[in-house]
Parts: structure tokens; sequence; C-alpha cells
């Protein structure tokens, strides 16, 4: 069976001329049904993780590559098989407010993904959908239903929009950004309900975020991108307790712990003066101390630094290659590894 999503060889550039950016390099990833596990994309701001999010949605158009639903590429789908593809594939943005109309109540936000999918054949069917999936995300329908979007905190804007998409019980459901614009003491509340929804209908989850800490909590596996490249990648307890990229030791270290005798964002040696120009290969050699001539040559490859940790570093180069470009064959092998039977 084909994956829900899949992006193969997929690159986004903007700009046009000498002044082009690259958003996304050469992106090679799929999203499984029979995978619903939540897998956090992380990066700093500029990473590519929201231009992936938006090549997913069909927001952006490749320039290189391909994004596939089903196993045909969104941009080629009949009108059918986009509106199956709308339903399916949801996502939840990062401003809660932002998505509502102001001048409507919050009920809109609900009714209309049922009255345009047809999913109810009644008002007091539609009524019922709309209060179940308030239900689940932790909302009391006769408490919510009825009001405008600013008589609403924030958290209570962000799950109704959760509400929303899971009023279509899609198949793959987007996270970007989603307990950043909320109080800190909604954001638990807020990532266990994610949890709880992941692992109740079993539907794979994106986590995208530049916070590593809520990835920790929330998530099975994880990619570390940076300037349109994964860095990084594996199982999340192991990738944030012990990172092997250059990259992604100096994101764990700028993580605030509570303690006031650690010392917070350690400093980086800069890179030598001689790597400081042009650079055809890993795109953190301008920023790392480890750089040697081989990183400013050529992108160094995947190297399986453990059965559950893979690192884009030639540091590791006498490690295995990962086999596969597509992570998500990494992931799997790993979660195969994780419940093998004992004997």
């Amino acid at each position: 069976m084909a994956p829900i999503i899949e992006l193969r060889k997929v690159s986004k550039f903007f700009g046009r001329g000498a002044d082009i950016t690259t958003a996304l390099d050469d992106m090679t990833f799929s999203v499984d049904a029979e995978f619903p596990k939540i897998i956090t994309i992380a990066g700093e701001s500029g990473s590519g993780k929201t231009t992936m999010l938006m090549l997913i949605l069909g927001f952006y158009e490749p320039s290189l590559g391909n994004v596939f639903y089903n196993g045909k590429d969104i941009w080629k789908l009949n009108r059918e098989e986009t509106i199956d593809f709308r339903r399916n594939v949801q996502a939840v943005f990062q401003d809660p407010f932002a998505v509502y109309n102001p001048f409507y109540k919050v009920d809109n936000l609900l009714s209309i993904p049922i009255k345009n999918f047809h999913l109810a054949g009644s008002k007091d069917e539609a009524r019922a959908l709309m209060e179940s999936a308030l239900r689940r995300v932790g909302l009391r329908p006769e408490e919510t239903l009825g009001r405008y979007p600013h008589q609403l905190s924030g958290g209570q804007r962000q799950r109704i929009a959760v509400a929303r998409a899971l009023v279509l019980k899609p198949k793959l459901l987007l996270a970007d950004e989603p307990v950043s614009m909320v109080d800190a003491s909604l954001r638990a509340t807020l990532l266990k309900q994610i949890r709880d929804l992941n692992t109740e209908l079993n539907i794979p989850i994106l986590y995208i975020t530049h916070d590593l800490t809520t990835a920790y909590h929330v998530s099975d596996y994880i990619m570390v991108m940076y300037r349109g490249n994964v860095m990084e990648a594996g199982d999340v307890e192991r990738v944030i307790k012990d990172p092997k990229n250059p990259y992604t030791q100096l994101l764990v270290n700028s993580i605030p712990w509570p303690d006031p005798n650690l010392k917070w964002g350690a400093a980086v040696e800069s890179p030598k003066e001689k790597f400081k120009g042009v650079n055809n290969g890993c795109r953190f050699a301008n920023r790392c101390p480890h750089v040697f001539d081989k990183c400013i040559k050529a992108p160094p490859p995947m190297y399986m630094t453990s059965p559950d940790q893979a690192t884009a570093c030639y540091l590791y180069e006498n490690s295995d290659v990962l086999a596969h470009g597509d992570l998500q064959t990494l992931f799997k092998s790993m979660q195969a590894n994780r419940v093998k039977p004992t004997p």
C-alpha cells in the first residue's frame, strides 16, 4: 500500500537569479498510515520545517521532485481525489486566532467542514459531531459553542482548531508549533491531548517545532533540520539525550535547564578562517567547530551511529550509511526492534 504522503527528492527554492534561497534540499520522506507515531520535525527558524509542511499540504509547489498522496502526485489529482486529500490530511497551525473570522461565532469553524464534506444528514447530527469533537479536546460544548473568537482564550481557540481537524477523522494530522502562542500553563494540557489523540485515533502526527523540550515530551521520533537538510534523526530520547551532530548539540545546549549553576548556551568555537568561504558540502560547516576539508566539498550522507540514531556528519564516516534515503524506513526499523517478541 502506498504511503499517505511521500516526498520524493523534493527541493524548494525562493527568489530568482543570483539571489536564491534553498528552503528544502532534496528531501525524501514518507508517512505511512500503518505507522501511527508522532514524528517531530525540529529546527531553528529558517531550517525548512514549515516549508516542508506547506509542500505536504499543497500550498507550495516543489521546485524539484514530487509530493505524492496515496501514490499520486498531489498536483495531478482530479477533483474527487483533491477532496479526499483535503479531508484526510489536516493541519493545526501556530496562531490560534488567525484561523478564525472574528465576525462569525466559533461554531462556523466546525460546521463548514461538516457541511462541505457532507458528514451529517441533519442539523442535529452536525451538532452532535461538533459536540463530540469539542469534548475530545477537553472543552465543554455548552461553554464554547455560540461564542465569538475574542470571547475565548488562546488555549480554547487552539483546542477548537484541533477539534475542527478531528471532526473530519483524518489519516494524517500536521501540527505546526501548536503550543508556541499559548500560556505555559496550557502547553502541557495541549501536548497531552495531542498525544492522547494519536493513541485513541491511531493516526500518525507530524509535530513541527523549534522547541526540543516539547518535542521530547510528545514525540516518538525526531528529525532535526538545518537550512533545508536533515542533520540528525532517530529515537527522540536518544537524539535529545545523546546528540551526535554538532548542530543538534548546539540546540540541546541552548535548552534552559532549571539549575542556576548550570551554564546555559555553552559557547561554540568558531570554525577556522579558511572554512568561512564557499561551501558546497555540509550546510553547518561554516558554523561547525569540527569542520575539516571534506565537510565543504560534498554533503555527508546519513551515518548510523546506533540502531536508533543517524546523523549527517563526517565525524562518523566509519559507521554504516543509512541504507534507504527515506527516514520513515529508519523509524520503522527502530520500532520493529523495540517490539520484538521475547524468545
